[in-house]
């Protein structure tokens, strides 16, 4: 049976809202730590007040890189990379050039995850390359992209920033972010060293376990407290 502290460790918690301020900062990583999670992700500027925050603790600091847009050249992307690693951060979670990937420049997308790849490598830290699949939504896009992380040595492939909202007809946006179809298209098509993870839309102790379901090791969240207080519930621990 799996335990609540497993459950915690496949959580990076977010604290990426534009709006968040230190104090918010703050209290999101006292969560974190409170409930051991796997890691929290924030934003750049971040990084090194979060690494204090979190020293005592076993939790990684993880950064965004290219968020949420992807819009970032490909330099600009591994300077990111470079300057959050050298502040502390652990793991890098970037974001491809969409319009680069939804144009079929696979050349392109290929040189900018080899270089942010290759830039976490060489820094001890970890890569998880966010596909935004709610503008990537074909499927041998999909395919692609998992292809290229594989050759490339990734070590995530991710489905959602949590900020890939899309005008409806009503006008209004809104975004899913992470299904189990596109989780499992992405779990069937990495190769054997390549991880996945779940972003957006995850809420629930169920949503968490039907990622986990899927082939997830990690998910993206805001939800961390009350999908671990579910968790302590349903497994009474």
């Amino acid at each position: 049976m799996i335990t609540v502290e497993q459950l915690a460790k496949m959580i990076d918690h977010s604290i990426l809202h534009p709006t968040l301020t230190d104090e918010d900062m703050k209290r999101e990583c006292a969560i974190a730590a409170k409930y051991n999670v796997a890691s929290v992700c924030v934003k750049p500027y971040a990084v090194k007040q979060v690494v204090q925050l979190l020293e005592n603790s076993e939790v990684l600091v993880g950064c965004v890189v290219g968020f949420p847009a992807g819009n970032s050249a490909i330099e600009v992307k591994v300077f990111e990379t470079e300057k959050a690693c050298s502040e502390g951060a652990a793991e890098i979670d970037m974001v491809i050039n969409i319009g680069k990937a939804l144009q079929g420049d696979w050349a392109y997308i290929e040189r900018e995850i080899a270089a942010v790849t290759e830039a976490c490598h060489k820094n001890k830290a970890i890569v998880k390359v966010i596909f935004e699949t709610d503008y990537v939504s074909r499927e041998e896009d999909i395919i692609q992209l998992c292809k290229i992380c594989t050759k490339v040595g990734a070590d995530y492939v991710k489905t959602s920033t949590g900020f890939g909202f899309v005008k409806g007809e009503d006008g209004r946006y809104s975004y899913r972010g992470a299904t189990i179809k596109n989780l499992e298209l992405m779990q069937k098509n990495i190769g054997p060293m390549v991880k996945l993870k779940a972003a957006g839309g995850v809420r629930t102790l169920d949503g968490l376990l039907a990622v986990r379901e899927a082939g997830c090791s990690r998910c993206g969240a805001t939800a961390t407290v009350s999908i671990l207080e579910e968790a302590k519930k349903r497994y009474k621990e």
